[in-house]
C-alpha cells in the first residue's frame, strides 16, 4: 500500500509540473504580442520576398497548408493531389503593422481573379487563398474584398478563397528565403513568370 500511495504521489507531481509548463508556454505565446497570417499567392518565393520587407512583420516561412496529407514534400504538392496550396505564414506585432495593412499587401501582390492559376504558375496549388486565424480576421479579409469589389476594378469575379487556418507544414529549407540565396535565379523566374508586368495591370505601380 505505501508503495502504491508514493507511486501515486509521483504520478500527480509529474501532473502538476507538466501542467505547470504547459500554462507558462501558453502565457508566454500570449503576452509575446505577436499574431499569425497566413496567404497563399501562388509561387511563396515571391510571396516571401514582399511580406519580408513590411515593417512590423517578424518572420516569414514558406510550407503547404489547405490539403490532405501531412509533411508533404514540394514534388508532392506539385503533382496536385494533396490539396495543398503554397504558401506562407507569417507573425506579426500588431502594435507597428495591422492585419488590414498586410491584407492590402496581400490583395496587390496576387491576381484574384485566375482559379488555380498565378501568372505563368497552373495548378490547384497555385490558387490565391487567405486562411484566417480567428474570427475578427475572417471579418476583415471578408470586408476587404467587398471594399475591392465595389471598385469595379475587374472585369471578372474574385475567386479567392477564404478558408479557416489550418497546419501550415513548412517548406523544404532550400525554398526558405529562396530570393536571397538564389537571386539570378529567383529575378530571371520572376521575370519570365510575367508577375511584374501582370500586377502593373491590374493595380497599377504599387504593389504593397
Amino acid at each position: 500500500m505505501e508503495r502504491t500511495r508514493q507511486l501515486g504521489e509521483m504520478i500527480l507531481g509529474v501532473a502538476l509540473t507538466v501542467g505547470a509548463l504547459g500554462l507558462s508556454g501558453q502565457a508566454g505565446a500570449a503576452t509575446s504580442g505577436l499574431a499569425n497570417a497566413t496567404f497563399a499567392g501562388g509561387c511563396f518565393w515571391c510571396m516571401e520576398e514582399v511580406f519580408e520587407e513590411v515593417e512590423g512583420v517578424v518572420s516569414v516561412v514558406s510550407g503547404y497548408t489547405g490539403g490532405r496529407k501531412a509533411n508533404p514534400s514540394y514534388e508532392e504538392v506539385s503533382d496536385g493531389w494533396t490539396g495543398h496550396a503554397e504558401a506562407i505564414e507569417l507573425q506579426f506585432d500588431p502594435a507597428k503593422v495591422s492585419y488590414g495593412r498586410l491584407l492590402e499587401v496581400f490583395w496587390r501582390n496576387v491576381d484574384p481573379t485566375t482559379p488555380d492559376r498565378q501568372f505563368c504558375d497552373r495548378g490547384h496549388q497555385y490558387r490565391t487563398a487567405v486562411f484566417y486565424h480567428d474570427e475578427e480576421q475572417r471579418r476583415l479579409v471578408e470586408e476587404s474584398q467587398w471594399n475591392i469589389e465595389q471598385t469595379k476594378r475587374f472585369e471578372e469575379p474574385i475567386v479567392t478563397e477564404i478558408v479557416a487556418a489550418s497546419t501550415i507544414y513548412p517548406a523544404e529549407e532550400y525554398h526558405q528565403d529562396f530570393y536571397k540565396k538564389n537571386p539570378i535565379r529567383y529575378k530571371f523566374y520572376k521575370f519570365n513568370c510575367g508577375r511584374k508586368q501582370r500586377l502593373e495591370d491590374l493595380w497599377g505601380t504599387t504593389t504593397g
